[in-house]
């Protein structure tokens, strides 16, 4: 059974050994060096997953660019097929194009990459379409499936993979046979268990019973709890007898049916039905979800626990991570389930509780957005994000949930922002707007989000035909906070294509209906615009006054990092303009920390322009060659630099033109080169310390998100795992749960883009005096960045409008 944390996007750690396959390890490997599609092909739970990422994990030396991870058992909307693997692929979703274009577009420029495309048999046309466009348009580009078909792809070379061998006769386990399975899934399960003289040829028996299949073989050692062997064996016999069929003529399919239906009925009619309702969910749940989603009826609330806990124990569901408190289910199983509920007729009822379930934590999410726990909530939503994506799919085909599928798309716009899900945010938005046609609130909400969406992804066209039909709809309506909101859309749109006058008029309309209803959140957004608008003008008085305001509109200490952010960055190119560079850095630090918190690469990418106008104002060439470097990926994640605002592209290329003739082209270029290899965090690191060291490594094998910046906590985890101490140890030493440090050192992995805790020495920052004594990045004090000590007299270049 697959025993990995399955994250879109990241290749997976392996927490149980890998028996065998040393031939089709070979053989897939082999593969990989001479065609650029390979399909692992087999049946649903013979191992295809688990040989493509332990083959991946052995080939990603080849690919300098790295190995990403799609999980597509979750997708059911064959249309989000794009953007799922560029949201893996790390591409913040920042132009309003195509998806699949953009995907393209950035794929056809890399140098090596291997992309993981996992179980696509259920939009198997979609996955082909998508693989052979991605050949003949990225020649650097390879694709390893995972299916239950061949994609049927020009190019394609397919590698079946078949159960693990029986021995005949009892013989010796061998690497790589059923029995070494048995034997090291067994002994998990009964301390000291080991294959002997003894019990080898009931072991055998049981296992060719089993056809092989590891995912039976994982199910029926689970018995092993509370059954001797020999029982379990008489038992599993029976049990194959009972089906009907001879041995000698049971398919494979039929072989893991068997095998599953077997656990189905040694399960308690409570964990029966748990594992039924448990198939709504998409990801991976929590006790509380499943508490609030699938008890009920004759499963009532206080006995969910106990059938939880059983189905664990019986390996039909998995705790992620090895033991925290968040679990999943393989597919394979989690279809059987769906069948099950099917065949109940509770379906509809339970996929109701599902959408009630998400809808609630939406709406909670987007009415404390502003507050402390934004961060954490942030966190918590895009974990479950399978699960939104699932409610939202519900609720568009369930009847009568129309309601609750635009409110789940609307109130979401804070989610679909910070998490970067443009695109998919739009998909859903107009999807469901389809379903309001008429004048409703309903509508004049959803078109008001769409738009400021759209004007993210520079799609101003978009955003402004959205607006002209939300305000009036809105103040028709009497919803003046609607109304309120979208003209604050309209101003952004106006700001971003330089129609300032226009703007500044939008502005005072938007205030009035904001001031009316008491609407902080959007008036501090205004009053953020309103600073980009004053300084675009090379106001930058105006600027910092109204980015004070907005600041002024959060308790003192507050923790919000999204809106505080580019409140704290607009301030810092103010205080630039005014050639106040201490003020512009001490502001920049601290958007910089905000920004980071969340892992805003585009809003980490303005950050760092700050501090490279201020390494070239000190005069400080190599730091501002780096930095150079260091934003290009941002940008180019991006689509544009500054979202094309011309005016601060201005003074991004002033900045260049003077490095380079600085330094010369030579040490620019290596200097700039340097920047651009350093990984994220330490560059985030670099520019808040202000380090005169330049970090510098070479391309690390990415997995997925894996440039997203530590966290302090998460530096101060990944220092102690680096000194060599195991996670008991480190809780004992921060003083925290050993559960909340597992979690940690995942976290810490992925984003450095490593699979061992030996690697992490490797790829930590130096670390600054003091440093593990800091407070979180979001409400650490302010540290004014000591570029140079003494600025050379130099005269000021105006770049400003």
């Amino acid at each position: 059974m697959d025993t990995f944390h399955r994250r879109t996007g990241t290749l997976p750690a392996e927490v149980t050994g890998f028996v065998g396959r040393w031939r089709e390890l070979a053989e897939v490997s082999g593969l990989l060096e001479r065609a650029r599609l390979v399909s692992i092909v087999g049946p649903g739970g013979v191992g295809k997953t688990r040989l493509a990422l332990h083959v991946a994990s052995k080939s990603a030396g080849r690919f300098p660019e790295g190995v990403f991870f799609v999980e597509l058992s979750g997708l059911r909307d064959p249309d989000l097929l794009p953007h799922t693997v560029a949201t893996a692929l790390g591409l913040p979703e920042q132009t309003s194009g195509d998806a699949l274009d953009a995907l393209l577009d950035y794929l056809r420029k890399r140098t090596g990459l291997l992309l993981i495309l996992d179980t696509c048999e259920h939009m198997l046309d979609s996955c082909a379409m998508l693989t052979d466009l991605m050949l003949h348009e990225a020649p650097n580009v390879t694709v390893l499936a995972t299916s239950r078909q061949p994609l049927d792809v020009p190019g394609e070379h397919c590698r079946s993979i078949a159960p693990l061998p029986v021995p005949e006769g009892g013989g010796q386990p061998g690497s790589g046979d059923a029995l070494e399975l048995f034997a090291q899934r067994a002994a998990a399960v009964v301390a000291g268990f080991e294959i002997t003289e003894g019990n080898r040829e009931l072991v055998t028996t049981l296992c060719r019973r089993l056809d092989g299949m590891p995912l039976a073989i994982e199910l029926a050692t689970v018995r092993l709890r509370a059954l001797p062997l020999e029982r379990l064996a008489k038992l599993l016999e029976e049990r194959f007898k009972l089906t009907g069929t001879r041995r000698t003529a049971m398919s494979r399919h039929q072989t893991l049916r068997t095998a599953i239906d077997w656990s189905h009925e040694l399960c308690t009619p409570g964990e029966r039905l748990l594992w039924a309702r448990l198939s709504v969910f998409a990801g991976t749940f929590d006790v509380a979800a499943v508490e609030e989603v699938c008890s009920g009826g004759e499963l009532p609330d206080e006995d969910v626990l106990d059938a939880l806990i059983g189905l664990v124990d019986k390996s039909v569901l998995l705790r992620e991570d090895g033991g925290g408190d968040r679990y999943r289910m393989l597919d394979t199983l989690r279809e059987y389930g769906a069948e099950r509920l099917a065949m109940a007729g509770g379906q509809e009822e339970v996929r109701r509780r599902h959408v009630a379930r998400y809808l609630g934590l939406v709406q909670d999410f987007d009415t404390h957005f502003h507050e402390d726990g934004q961060l954490a909530a942030y966190l918590a939503l895009f974990a479950q994000h399978a699960d939104l994506r699932a409610a939202l799919e519900y609720a568009c085909d369930l009847p009568g949930s129309d309601r609750d599928a635009a409110v789940l798309a609307t109130r979401s716009w804070g989610y679909w922002q910070i998490s970067g899900l443009l695109t998919e945010g739009r998909y859903w938005l107009t999807k469901v707007l389809d379903r309001f046609p008429g004048e409703c609130a309903e509508r004049a909400g959803m078109l008001t989000v769409r738009a400021y969406l759209a004007t993210f992804q520079s799609d101003p066209r978009s955003a402004a035909g959205d607006v002209r039909e939300a305000v009036p709809m809105a103040e028709a309506l009497g919803e003046t906070k609607t109304a309120g909101r979208a003209l604050v859309y309209e101003h952004l749109v106006l700001t971003f294509t330089g129609r300032f006058e226009e703007a500044a008029e939008v502005s005072l309309r938007a205030r009035e209906r904001l001031e009316a209803v008491d609407d902080q959140m959007a008036l501090a957004k205004l009053d953020c615009q309103d600073g980009h608008l004053y300084h675009l003008q090379g106001k930058a008085d105006l600027a910092i006054d109204y980015c004070a305001r907005g600041l002024q509109r959060f308790p003192e200490g507050s923790k919000e990092c999204w809106i505080r952010g580019y409140l704290l960055y607009v301030s810092s190119v103010a205080h630039y303009r005014n050639a106040d560079f201490a003020a512009s850095a001490e502001a920049a630090s601290a958007a910089l920390r905000c920004k980071s918190a969340l892992s805003d690469s585009i809003g980490i990418a303005y950050c760092l322009e700050t501090f490279l106008f201020l390494a070239v104002e000190y005069g400080a060439y190599p730091r501002a060659a780096w930095l150079l470097g260091a934003t290009e990926p941002l940008w180019e994640l991006a689509g544009s630099r500054f979202s094309g605002t011309a005016q601060m592209d201005e003074l991004h290329r002033a900045a260049e033109t003077a490095t380079r003739e600085a330094l010369g082209d030579e040490r620019y270029e290596q200097l700039r080169v340097m920047g651009a290899e350093a990984l994220l965090p330490q560059v985030v690191e670099a520019a808040i310390s202000g380090s005169e060291d330049l970090p510098s490594v070479p391309r690390q094998r990415r997995t997925g998100r894996g440039g997203d910046p530590l966290t302090r906590r998460e530096l101060e985890v990944a220092r102690l795992v680096a000194e060599g101490l195991s996670n008991r140890e480190i809780a004992d030493q921060l003083v925290i749960s050993k559960r909340t440090v597992g979690a940690h050192v995942e976290h810490i992995l992925s984003k450095l883009g490593v699979s061992s805790r030996l690697q992490v020495a490797a790829m930590l920052p130096p670390a600054m005096p003091d440093d593990t004594d800091e407070p979180e990045p979001d409400s650490a004090p302010i540290k004014v960045i000591p570029i140079s000590r003494t600025r050379p007299e130099m005269p000021r270049r105006e770049t400003g409008p």
